[in-house]
């Protein structure tokens, strides 16, 4: 296994991955390459405890409960860390650039943040419970949570100098934009309808996220790139719900 890909695995989830043998430059930032094959090996996952709730007749309730805890145990709950201090900055900030920078590095989390988390959640949670069969759409909105990171950090500033948020950004372009597309690609060809809608519901989030980015901060940072994933995921799930 590349120690790029093992840098992606240990950094967006809880799997039990071997240490990489590097940790160089080069490495880091080629590991966000592997960042929306990350994405759909969540969703694969995602999708196979969601096949074993149903083969065990878990109630719906129940089952979208356990989906949505097994979804933030695979991943540390890493996201919705950012999500919550982004939403606390956002706020406290009032607009300060400054003011809002500092507010994201406090460890603690405030009344906003805890109001975000509770409602995303909440979100994820009522969009499983509507799914006949969560697994096409966990698995959408997984890869997409990820991919979107490879489009942020290749295309807006690292406003925070040193650290890896910072080295990602010199990922290699070509790779990273192709492994995206070979990501979605699969999806498209069996849920095509689907697929459309969350790549263009993702893509809104995407856009609009780095607009407000560039407008407070002049950039991104690892907590807002965090909320991004949380909230293309939140987006796309409840959105296909639509569809259903």
């Amino acid at each position: 296994m590349p120690d790029s890909l093992r840098i992606a695995l240990r950094l967006l989830t809880r799997l039990p991955v071997p240490a990489p043998r590097y940790r160089d430059a080069g490495t880091l930032s080629a590991s966000l390459v592997w960042y929306p094959l990350v994405g759909g090996l969540l969703g694969m996952l995602l999708w196979a405890l969601a096949a074993l709730l149903s083969a065990l007749q878990i109630p719906v309730l129940p089952a979208a409960a356990l989906l949505l805890a097994g979804w933030v145990a695979l991943t540390g709950a890493l996201h919705l860390d950012g999500l919550a201090d982004m939403a606390d900055a956002w706020l406290g900030g009032m607009g300060n650039r400054q003011r809002t920078l500092d507010i994201m590095k406090d460890p603690c989390t405030g009344p906003a943040g805890v109001t975000v988390l509770v409602l995303v959640l909440l979100l994820k949670f009522a969009a499983l419970s509507v799914f006949p069969a969560p697994g096409p759409a966990l698995l959408l909105a997984v890869i997409l949570g990820r991919t979107v990171l490879v489009g942020l950090f290749l295309s807006t500033p690292y406003v925070r100098p040193g650290g890896m948020g910072e080295i990602l950004t010199t990922a290699p372009r070509r790779k990273a934009g192709l492994a995206s597309l070979l990501m979605i690609l699969p999806p498209l060809f069996f849920w095509p309808v689907h697929t459309a809608f969350a790549v263009l519901l993702a893509t809104a989030v995407f856009l609009l996220h780095r607009h407000r980015l560039l407008q407070r901060l002049g950039g991104t940072t690892g907590d807002t790139a965090g909320a991004l994933v949380e909230l293309t995921e939140t987006v796309v799930l409840t959105g296909l719900v639509l569809l259903v």
